[in-house]
């Protein structure tokens, strides 16, 4: 009966483990390694000069920061706001969560635009800073920009991922702590947000995964001055058709997440162990 079973589960794997390994994995390791007029030796001089070049060194550093100010924004604005859904009553928290991630069900570039029409330079925000006697608003096509188009993207996937994790917690859990004289904050911090970490570290890799590849909103939001590693991608595909130098951004955009996917189990191992 066991190896029925396992065998029957193992029959059901197969289907999405081959549109898994054909369908995904194997183009992206051809492409990675194998790329158009190109080999994995070409691959890993052009990998090699990206790292030591003194213009892309830059390049990369800003990639890492954008994500980082990304990740930390997200989760400082959605942890409490899942926090909020998941301790309101359930005939809210419906309505709630809806709102929160309302935003995913608009496109990508329609969003982004939006930025555009406040942060240009007869935006709402520079017709606030210009009537304050400020002078006109100098935030479009700067990295405070592309963190803000970012923001606004990835915060419902935050909000999401800690309310999974919130709302799994019984509330008495919280109440016992204060109950047994500990202030709010310390209540917070030492039973609330522990049991809550598997889902924060969850949220916080899927927005770093998603600032470190987004194209869309760091194109129109950054321009040509500010580049990150995705839209230095995009450029030595369509524009250079240098496909090997592709291949080595794409390498380092795939390792940088894969270093903070790995950071994040282990986080979420050593929290469960405690």
């Amino acid at each position: 009966m066991e190896l029925s079973r396992r065998g029957t589960l193992f029959a059901l794997l197969v289907p999405g483990l081959a549109v898994l390994l054909f369908g995904f994995l194997y183009p992206v390791a051809a492409t990675l390694a194998f790329p158009p007029d190109g080999d994995p030796a070409t691959v890993a001089r052009e990998t090699g000069s990206l790292l030591t070049d003194p213009y892309l060194l830059p390049v990369i550093a800003r990639t890492i920061r954008v994500a980082v100010v990304t990740t930390l924004i997200c989760l400082v604005l959605g942890f409490p706001v899942a926090y909020l859904i998941s301790r309101v009553p359930p005939r809210w928290s419906g309505k709630l969560l809806a709102l929160a991630i309302f935003p995913l069900m608009l496109n990508t570039v329609v969003r982004t635009y939006g930025w555009l029409v406040v942060l240009g330079g007869n935006g709402l925000l520079s017709s606030l800073t210009e009537g304050l006697g400020l002078g006109p608003s100098r935030l479009l096509y700067t990295e405070t920009a592309i963190v803000l188009g970012l923001v606004q993207l990835f915060l419902p996937l935050m909000i999401l991922s800690c309310y999974s994790s919130l709302s799994q917690q019984d509330p008495r859990l919280e109440e016992a702590a204060r109950g047994l004289g500990a202030s709010p904050g310390r209540a917070f911090r030492q039973v609330v947000f522990p049991l809550a970490l598997p889902g924060a570290l969850v949220g916080c890799t899927l927005v770093f995964a998603g600032a470190v590849t987004a194209f869309t909103t760091p194109q129109l939001l950054g321009g040509a001055r500010e580049r990150i590693l995705s839209t230095l991608l995009y450029s030595r595909v369509n524009v250079s058709l240098d496909w090997p130098a592709a291949s080595a951004v794409a390498l380092v955009m795939t390792v940088l997440v894969l270093v903070v996917s790995a950071l994040s189990s282990r986080l979420s191992a050593k929290g469960s162990t405690q």
